[in-house]
């Protein structure tokens, strides 16, 4: 046994915590539904954002439609591969955050970071409105309540995600299913048609007010590249994964890429042979689900199914945002809680700031999805580029096997989404879009904050570097006491064991309460002084302070150990004082004493 030779079953085994086992995280079908929800749910307005900006030029402009779309999927393949490439290189997620910060250096990662930040804020958001407006469209009387199904959706999402990621990704796995096959069906039965099975929506008089230019054209597959948010979040949370995770992240990534060019390039074409424009009360996606289904049963199950998904696909930023932002913690850039996790593998520090955010932001836009439209995919085209250059310097500086090619493939990606994404600010500045480009270098100039705190306090602290040996000095145990009691006895036992000098102080306010306080401290005689503080003012805390002080200024270690009652049940705690609390509060914030706490528990 001591040569490791020993019978497996005879091995000591370290029982894990609950959510430390494999289990608990997820597999590679798991990690489609958790965390590729708001790609794969990007469909819905994805194809008809190029058709709302074409149609501007006439109907004839829609034949458009397919070969932009056609771009738009090039683009999905590189960035897939490249994510592919991220999550090799990068297991330990952070995506874009953790490409910059290893080959672009610390701005750009910070630019990297608050970009991703953002953007998954606004996943959450747009994901949520655009859901409760589909809700309203099946159910009209939801229509004027918008921001409140927001609110509940988002709070079931945050209950969901606070008991455990992998628990959210199953409960999405039926969603998630129902939906891949509810566009795919649109796709193959709309292609089999010879014709739509019918039309939905009032028809709207299409008048061309510009021609079909080069920047109509850059405008649409701007608006169209919608469609690509979310594909870097597998790549942000590959510590989700099981082992080997590498695998599995990359397994994902790819079926995300093959299912959403699929769904991209199918509706692209019905869109371009059936000539659909938008029409008045619904989508471009219902119109494609009434030409292919009709608008029987499975039509409204369709509509019903695109609603649950839209507002399940705010899971990809409670999947990806907590791990970045634990990741930043680490780098000192976050507070350091952001870091901890629960039993259950969560970050949910992460994830409760990831709901206030978008609490927050739904209430400012009212719940409205197209005011937040122009807010939207900017940030995570930043993220995207930053990913392919900081990839292309990678293998410029490793040089492994086959990098010319992949830096190639990085390169072209890096010019398609720097491309993209000035398009998007320009286009879209006057309409919102000027809040990202405020509140991007608001986040960096945070980050860089945090980060200064940690490093200043750090050097204090001296952290790093071996201190002299600590110094023995006489020490003295105050003991806040306010009558003689079972009490009193477990402070001072408890105090002569901390200390070398232990001194008890009350606070008495009638001179004869504390002569009898006296008098039964002398009957009782526990070989421990005590110090009376007259207090005609009846103030408690400001004399206990002003004595410790003054103890503190003669150069010994001072603590004071502070008794405090705690009921059996949570329902009698209101009935105790606080006043230990409120003289612990106070003694940490005006003396540089050691605070002790000494919980009494009843039986009651």
């Amino acid at each position: 046994m001591a040569f490791g030779l020993a019978h497996r079953a005879l091995r000591p085994r370290v029982p894990l915590r609950h959510g430390e086992d494999d289990k608990h995280h997820l597999t590679s079908l798991e990690g489609l539904a958790a965390l590729s929800l708001d790609a794969l749910s990007s469909v819905a307005y994805g194809p008809e954002a190029i058709v709302v900006v074409l149609v501007a030029a006439g109907t004839g402009a829609l034949t458009a439609t397919l070969p932009i779309t056609v771009v738009i999927t090039v683009l999905l393949t590189v960035l897939v591969i490249s994510y592919c490439q991220v999550i090799a290189v990068h297991p330990d997620g952070g995506g874009a955050y953790a490409v910059a910060k290893k080959s672009l250096g610390q701005r750009v990662s910070l630019l990297a970071a608050a970009s991703l930040t953002i953007d998954y804020v606004l996943t959450v958001a747009v994901s949520l409105a655009a859901g409760a407006a589909s809700l309203a469209s099946a159910f009209p009387i939801l229509s004027s309540h918008l921001l409140a199904v927001c609110l509940v959706l988002l709070a079931l999402l945050t209950a969901v995600n606070l008991w455990g990621v992998a628990e959210s990704a199953r409960a999405l796995m039926l969603p998630t299913v129902l939906f891949i096959v509810s566009m795919l069906g649109i796709v193959v039965m709309g292609i089999l048609r010879s014709h739509p099975a019918a039309v939905v929506g009032a028809a709207h008089p299409v008048r061309a007010t510009e021609a079909l230019g080069v920047l109509l054209i850059l405008k649409a597959f701007s608006s169209g590249c919608s469609a690509l948010t979310g594909v870097e979040a597998i790549a942000n949370g590959v510590p989700m994964f099981r082992e080997p995770r590498i695998k599995r992240a990359q397994h994902t990534e790819l079926m995300l890429g093959m299912l959403l060019g699929a769904m991209l390039l199918g509706m692209a074409y019905l869109i371009r042979r059936d000539h659909v424009a938008p029409r008045g009360g619904v989508t471009v996606l219902a119109q494609l689900a009434a030409g292919s289904y009709g608008t029987g049963w499975e039509y409204y199950a369709t509509n019903l199914i695109v609603t649950l998904v839209l507002a399940l696909a705010a899971n990809t930023s409670f999947g990806g945002l907590p791990v970045l932002m634990s990741l930043l913690a680490r780098d000192d850039r976050l507070p350091h809680l952001f870091g901890l996790r629960a039993e259950r593998p969560v970050y949910r520090y992460g994830v409760v700031a990831l709901a206030l955010l978008s609490a927050l932001l739904l209430n400012a836009v009212g719940g409205e999805t197209h005011r937040l439209i122009p807010l939207f995919a900017i940030g995570v085209f930043t993220g995207f580029t930053i990913s392919q250059i900081g990839l292309v310097r990678h293998w410029a500086t490793e040089q492994p096997e086959g990098w010319l090619r992949r830096a190639v493939i990085n390169g072209l990606g890096a010019v398609l989404t720097t491309g993209a994404g000035l398009v998007l600010l320009t286009t879209k500045f006057l309409e919102g879009a000027w809040a990202i480009v405020v509140a991007v270098p608001l986040l960096m100039l945070l980050f860089t904050r945090v980060q200064r705190y940690y490093t200043a306090a750090g050097e204090e602290l001296g952290l790093g570097r071996i201190p002299s040996p600590p110094v023995r000095t006489m020490s003295l145990v105050i003991v806040p006491l306010g009558e003689v009691s079972r009490l009193a006895q477990r402070a001072l036992t408890a105090a002569l064991a901390l200390g070398d000098e232990v001194v008890a102080v009350s606070v008495q306010a009638e001179p004869a309460k504390a002569r009898a306080l006296q008098d039964t401290w002398e009957r009782w005689n526990p070989g421990v002084r005590l110090e009376i503080i007259d207090s005609p003012h009846r103030s408690l805390v400001q004399p206990m302070v002003a004595y410790v002080r003054r103890e503190a200024g003669g150069g010994r270690e001072i603590a004071v150990l502070i008794p405090e009652v705690e009921p059996r049940h949570r329902r009698y705690k209101m009935l105790q004082n606080q006043r230990g609390l409120l003289l612990a509060t106070v003694l940490r914030a005006r003396t540089d004493v050691v605070v002790c706490m000494m919980p009494y528990r009843l039986s009651v």
